[in-house]
């Protein structure tokens, strides 16, 4: 009997041994998972109240009275950044280029805003977004390339040094405050060139950028770059707008080919019979999810000039100016 219980005894041991190594095993690998979690870097999270106050900016970029923009009375000055603390205006006149910085105390951040494409020019650069080839070795990257026409707008104007002026001298009167980098239409593609410009060449850490309406600006390699370099970036597309099909995605290309940074958040219509509304689906991490606006045909411009209700374009133009016909269109 005692042989017995010394045998149900040793098996008891046993299985409580077995079950120690394998809670001490899966403790690991489960701090393991743990700290992998929090020493990931960052991810853009969508926040739908500051984009509607970034989309305001993006908007008042557009203005061209300067002196009410320089007052920070203009049209569009109002609202939901009415308080804004307007710090400089950068207008590069010979290639039509305009960008706004100053604190934004709501959001709170630092709040750099570029303006869009003008309409005077904005048909010939919808043709030449069609046919415009990978054309620049982004500095110091290997294979990565972009489209030399934005980067210079940048990079190469008046626009980027006064810019990083302004957030440097900002941040010093804000510590702890974080920069937030907007534009629509080429607008947006010049605000992903200046907030990784702020990231990898001026160590500011906390930038976070939202677009709206944004071309693709560079190949696959220069995506995933720019991605792991300023991952809190949210790129915004609307219905069928026409730009972020531009210039196109060819998958048979693979890395020739020019690829969308993410993270794209896709507002789109939903329709109940009679009813329909407007809702926003956050799309994956690779920036061309195909079950967002690469789901439908970039073919409209009025979705492009209008973003969470805003209007999008200099204060002077009217719709018809901005449309092709249908000639023109199938021409390009």
């Amino acid at each position: 009997m005692f042989s017995q219980l010394n045998l149900q005894v040793d098996m008891a041991t046993k299985w409580i041994f077995w079950v120690v190594i394998v809670g001490v095993l899966f403790g690991l690998a489960s701090t393991q998972d743990f700290n992998a979690i929090i020493t990931k870097k960052p991810e853009a999270v969508y926040n739908h109240t500051a984009a509607l106050i970034l989309v305001k900016f993006a908007s008042a970029a557009y203005t061209d009275d300067q002196a009410a923009l320089q007052a920070w009375t203009c049209h569009r000055c109002g609202g939901l950044i009415q308080g804004f603390q307007l710090s400089e205006v950068i207008v590069d006149v010979p290639n039509s280029l305009q960008a706004i910085v100053g604190i934004a105390e709501n959001l709170p951040a630092i709040v750099v805003a570029f303006r869009g494409t003008q309409e005077t020019s904005f048909q010939n650069w919808l043709a030449d977004l069609y046919f415009t080839q990978l054309d620049f070795n982004y500095p110091s990257v290997k294979d990565a390339m972009v489209h030399h026409g934005f980067y210079s707008a940048y990079h190469n104007t008046t626009l980027q040094p006064h810019i990083v002026a302004a957030v440097q001298s900002l941040l010093q009167q804000r510590n702890g405050f974080s920069v937030m980098v907007t534009g629509h239409s080429m607008g947006g593609a010049l605000a992903s060139f200046c907030a990784l410009d702020l990231v990898v060449n001026y160590n500011i850490q906390d930038v976070q950028v939202v677009t709206f309406g944004q071309p693709r600006i560079g190949n696959p390699i220069f995506a995933s770059f720019y991605d792991s370099s300023v991952p809190k970036t949210i790129r915004m597309t609307h219905g069928h707008d026409i730009i972020p099909h531009l210039p196109p995605y060819y998958t048979i290309l693979e890395e020739r080919t020019y690829h969308h940074v993410a993270r794209e958040v896709w507002i789109y219509t939903v329709d109940f019979g009679i009813l329909t509304y407007e809702t926003t689906r956050v799309c994956d991490e690779t920036g061309e999810d195909p079950t967002c606006s690469r789901s439908v045909f970039g073919d409209s411009i009025s979705d492009h000039l209008m973003y969470l209700g805003t209007v999008l374009r200099t204060e002077h133009s009217s719709d018809s100016g901005w449309w092709l016909s249908e000639r023109q269109y199938n021409s390009l």
